[in-house]
């Protein structure tokens, strides 16, 4: 099981945290997601993830990331 957290910038309501999450929940392997709005972060979980794949899916959604930790 590989966990990553990632830093999410611009989101300002819970649509954007539900938007992240949605976009986040369909990436091949991912178990389960946490998006939170305040600090703007999501922590994914699944089988083997790529982060570069993740974030680009968060970029795609119109927010800046960076990988955390």
């Amino acid at each position: 099981m590989t966990r990553i957290e990632l830093a999410i910038d611009g989101m300002s309501c819970d649509h954007c945290t539900a938007r992240v999450q949605k976009a986040l929940e369909e990436a091949d392997g991912v178990r389960s997601v946490e998006v939170t709005l305040d600090p703007g972060s999501a922590v994914i979980v699944g089988d083997v993830l790529d982060p570069e794949v993740l974030i680009a899916i968060v970029e795609r959604t119109g927010y800046e990331v960076r990988p955390t930790g």
